[in-house]
């Protein structure tokens, strides 16, 4: 069972307050979930790969390219912004 010390060194750590009449509370629950995973220790895990996502999903990535939309499709995103100068989206200074 933890002590009484480690648990206020724990709440410390979290920056958590804690009431004097808490401390027995959590001895007790923090020393019920330390002790579960000792049990998770006893697990015979010999042969069994170990993974790193559940789903085995590898990261993905697009390909870093230029995709023309033409004139059509300049002219559509051009519709929509607010002022345009030569071509190009024009924006509020940022400085």
């Amino acid at each position: 069972m933890l002590s009484q010390a480690e648990i206020e060194n724990i709440a410390t750590l979290a920056r958590i307050g804690l009431a004097e009449k808490d401390v027995e509370k959590y001895q007790h629950d923090l020393s019920g979930i330390l002790d579960y995973f000792k049990k998770l220790d006893e697990v015979d895990v010999t042969g069994i790969e170990p993974i790193g996502h559940i789903t085995g999903m590898t990261n993905t990535f697009r390909s870093d390219k230029q995709v023309d939309f033409g004139d059509l499709g300049k002219q559509a995103l051009l519709r929509n912004v607010p002022e345009e100068r030569e071509g190009y989206l024009k924006v509020k200074s940022v400085l």
